[in-house]
């Protein structure tokens, strides 16, 4: 399949998602996953502004990722947080350690094995709801084709999130977004009760409870909950993710 066609169906795919019952934190972890495979970025991730205009990280394409986006977060600079607080999008910067726009945060991304990152703005019209972070292994920045790749993608999480029936008011945009962000709290504890079980990998525990979610056809926050309860049976994590 040509990169082309990889592209236009990959978007076909996410489009057809939103016409059903989706989870909104599996839809976007699978689109930084989509990133990672048509842009050839090391990593992908999507920050998400709760009710109270505070970014929270929803999505992460790698552990490596999740864990340099939450030091963003924590340390307040990183391209993300650029991206939403001015609507537009970040040109792509070579990291250099303590130096830069972002001193602090470049000097994790490398420590981290990134030394590049881009950033695009989750944004419809005036309405900004979050950033798209890309990051790179090399100082090469992503060509304008690329670039304009990531924009659809990054439109299409954004409409995603915001998807509203006709006459949907603010409040239900904000419940969405409020959902989003404690799916994610419970997805994590899940992901620290099989590491607890298990001893895998945080990023292996995340595939597995995947995988059980798909295979049994269940939202992805029920099946955390429900291991986090202890519902399903615990051996059920003492074998490897199909």
């Amino acid at each position: 399949m040509t990169r082309e066609a990889k592209v236009i169906r990959s978007l076909v795919d996410l489009a057809d998602i939103l016409t059903g019952d989706y989870d909104v934190v599996d839809l976007l972890t699978g689109l930084s996953d989509r990133c990672v495979d048509l842009l050839g970025a090391a990593a992908a991730g999507v920050m998400l502004a709760g009710p109270t205009g505070e970014l929270r990280l929803i999505a992460s394409s790698s552990e490596a990722m999740r864990v340099v986006e939450l030091f963003e977060l924590q340390v307040r600079e990183g391209p993300c947080l650029d991206a939403f607080r001015t609507g537009a999008r970040v040109e792509h910067e070579n990291l250099r350690a303590g130096l830069g726009r972002w001193p602090r945060f470049a000097t994790v991304a490398l420590e981290a094995g990134f030394q590049g990152a881009f950033a695009l703005p989750l944004r419809i019209r005036e309405t900004t709801i979050g950033a798209l972070n890309l990051f790179s292994a090399d100082p090469t920045p992503m060509s304008e084709a690329d670039v304009l790749v990531a924009r659809a993608l990054a439109d299409l999480a954004t409409i995603t999130v915001l998807q509203q029936r006709a006459g949907a008011e603010t409040q239900r945009i904000n419940e969405q977004l409020t959902h989003a962000l404690t799916s994610r709290i419970v997805i994590e504890q899940a992901k620290g009760v099989i590491f607890a079980r298990v001893g895998v990998e945080m990023a292996e525990a995340f595939t597995m409870l995947r995988a059980y979610s798909r295979n049994h056809n269940l939202r992805l926050t029920a099946v955390a909950q429900a291991t986090i309860e202890g519902t399903i049976d615990p051996q059920t994590w003492q074998s490897p993710a199909p």
